[in-house]
């Protein structure tokens, strides 16, 4: 299945043969202090910046009606996010430790093995 959208996502979560555990780190872009005149000229255009985590949340695909569903959800905490990350792994008890090292991951930047998804659940390509 070609995955272009979050729903996508949603609908490939749902029909494996094991249940599955949908891990979700939203983020936003921000300027480093330490940039050059040059990247926060390229950040202002609407490029570049690091990536900052700003909440996280597993879930299973039932508890996720749709992107729009999860998108309202992630709106009552406050926190403007740009892009949500996705990833999965089979259901089991201990979604916490896989969760905290996606965060670490995407503060480093080593973003392959997630799916990021922009404000409109739609698959975006980053870097």
């Amino acid at each position: 299945m070609n995955i272009t959208t979050f729903d996508d996502l949603l609908l490939a979560a749902r029909h494996q043969t094991e249940p599955q555990r949908l891990l979700l780190v939203f983020a936003s872009a921000e300027l480093p202090a330490d940039s050059t005149p040059e990247q926060a000229a390229r950040f202002e255009a609407g490029q570049g910046g690091a990536l900052a985590p700003l909440m996280c949340v597993d879930k299973t695909p039932a508890e996720i009606d749709s992107f729009a569903s999860l998108a309202a959800e992630a709106q009552q905490f406050g926190q403007p996010w740009s892009l949500v990350f996705a990833a999965a792994m089979v259901d089991g008890p201990d979604a916490e430790a896989p969760l905290q090292r996606m965060v670490e991951d995407i503060k480093r930047g080593a973003i392959g093995n997630y799916l990021p998804f922009n404000l409109r659940g739609e698959v975006v390509r980053l870097g």
